[in-house]
């Protein structure tokens, strides 16, 4: 009997491999990843340089919370309708009223339900090119 069992369990086992051995997903795939799942290819070299890609840290560090989708993304949906503003501008992206300065600020101190985010999290150099990436994107 513990033969048959694992037997079966061996012959079904390799019931969803490819010719070349890879695993396949349902109907030939995963599903698609939603947005804020989503990263950009991270940028090679020392994070405490000077010099970074905003919009690729803003992925990768930001991303998971604030891309469409994300959780601060919702909550910040919720607060944008209450205030009479359309819910795209929940969107950090889509924003004309952030500066640099306000961005470092919320980042490093925290906000309702925004965690601070160390040094270690985030470096001083993402965070600058960060600030400046969102100061910039909704203007």
């Amino acid at each position: 009997m513990k033969r048959a069992l694992i037997l079966a369990a061996l012959a079904l086992a390799g019931c969803n491999k490819t010719d070349d051995g890879a695993h396949k997903g349902p109907q030939g795939g995963p599903p698609p990843l939603p947005p804020y799942q989503i990263r950009a290819e991270a940028q090679p070299g020392d994070r405490l340089a000077a010099g970074r890609d905003g919009e690729r840290a803003f992925s990768n560090h930001c991303g998971y919370c604030h891309l469409a989708g994300g959780m601060g993304t919702n909550l910040l949906v919720k607060q944008r309708v209450a205030l009479g503003e359309p819910p795209e501008n929940a969107l950090l992206t889509n924003r004309n009223d952030l500066t640099a300065d306000y961005v470092k600020s919320v980042v490093r101190l925290g906000k309702v339900a925004m965690p601070r985010q160390t040094r270690v999290d985030i470096t001083d150099a993402e965070l600058d090119a960060v600030a400046t990436y969102l100061a910039k994107a909704g203007k």
